[in-house]
């Protein structure tokens, strides 16, 4: 029998959050002195690039390489993962330390589906996995169960069974 639930109900469970941390994925080049930094997001541009027709809410919450991500940052992103009242969320993450967010968020967050993605070239080099990456997560979030995942290369991969392959650039399991 089905529960009935409130159509506003029904219609924030459709809708999805995306979390923008910075990472590969949002890197942009200085031809100059031929190093990588941030200045704005380039999600929504992917979102329009890939076509997107979904209810996303692209917010923004912090734009830095995940190696100088600190656990006071994880728990920050943790937060609002916890306050959001969309149940599939998003986050756009640097791969160095994507296990690590990862795993403070299974402690904090819960009955909530959330999916971590990341690219290993900037997408402004045009030949990103990002958009790829991005485009799975998407799909992902919406039909896995509650739970912490990774999606890369189109996959996705239990949190706490995963580690990125730095001799090949890939992310994969470890059980």
């Amino acid at each position: 029998m089905a529960v009935f639930q409130p159509f506003f109900y029904r219609d924030m469970d459709k809708k999805i959050r995306i979390i923008v941390t910075g990472g590969t994925f949002d890197k942009e080049y200085n031809e100059i002195n031929g190093e990588l930094f941030f200045k704005n997001s380039h999600v929504q541009n992917m979102l329009e690039l890939g076509r997107s027709r979904l209810d996303l809410n692209v917010r923004t919450l912090m734009m830095i390489d995940s190696s100088d991500m600190t656990d006071e940052d994880r728990y920050i992103i943790a937060k609002n993962c916890e306050k959001a009242d969309e149940t599939r969320i998003i986050i756009t993450h640097g791969t160095d330390t994507m296990v690590e967010t990862a795993k403070i968020l299974a402690q904090i967050v819960q009955n909530k589906t959330i999916v971590l993605t990341g690219a290993m070239v900037p997408y402004t080099f045009g030949s990103s996995d990002g958009l790829f990456n991005l485009g799975s997560a998407i799909a992902f979030v919406q039909t896995l169960p509650h739970g912490i995942y990774i999606a890369m290369n189109g996959r996705y991969f239990d949190w706490d069974n995963v580690a990125k392959n730095k001799k090949i650039g890939e992310f994969e399991e470890i059980k």
